[in-house]
């Protein structure tokens, strides 16, 4: 696995500490809620998916500097100016760019024939996920006018198709390992 396909397994590694701290605040804690980690998995997830994408399409190694001035400002917007925004738009504001990272990187792959590539099928889990994940966050707004059962079907929905990317990673890397 080279230095670049690495942060495959730093994001992944990210994610299960999330998971993890979120149980382990909710469960072993008794904390009522644990949106206190919620900056934290924005930032952590927007910072890991830039950078992996910034790597794989080569661009200088300058453009981490935009990168963590743009994960400071999310944690500031995050964490202090809830009035003008909430979390679930910061988390728009962060998929988009993900997706957009995401996209090039899959139009950029297909255009130079890259089909080989390794993570190429992760690559598009990703793209499919944080896609669907900025439609059900806009209609997050919606879920209280809807019934019980259609909102679980959207957060089905996603849980499923994080499952995707998860799944789709640890595939990869199982298939690397033989």
């Amino acid at each position: 696995m080279n230095n670049k396909e690495k942060w495959y397994v730093f994001y992944i590694i990210f994610l299960f500490i999330i998971e993890a701290s979120t149980k382990i605040a909710l469960y072993y804690f008794g904390l009522p809620d644990a949106n206190f980690l919620y900056p934290f998995y924005i930032a952590g997830e927007f910072f890991i998916l830039n950078y992996l994408f910034s790597r794989k399409n080569n661009f200088s190694s300058g453009f981490i500097v935009p990168i963590l001035v743009s994960v400071l400002i999310l944690m500031l917007l995050n964490g202090y100016i809830q009035q003008m925004l909430d979390h679930d738009d910061v988390k728009v504001i962060s998929n988009i760019i993900i997706i957009c990272f995401a996209g090039y990187t899959l139009i950029r792959e297909m255009k130079e024939k890259h089909f080989a590539n390794r993570f190429l099928f992760s690559d598009a889990c990703i793209f499919l996920y944080y896609s669907v994940s900025v439609f059900t966050f806009i209609v997050q707004q919606q879920l209280s006018s809807i019934s019980q059962m259609n909102a679980s079907l959207i957060w089905g929905l996603n849980n499923l198709l994080s499952s995707v990317v998860y799944g789709s990673l640890i595939y990869t890397f199982l298939k690397l390992k033989k």
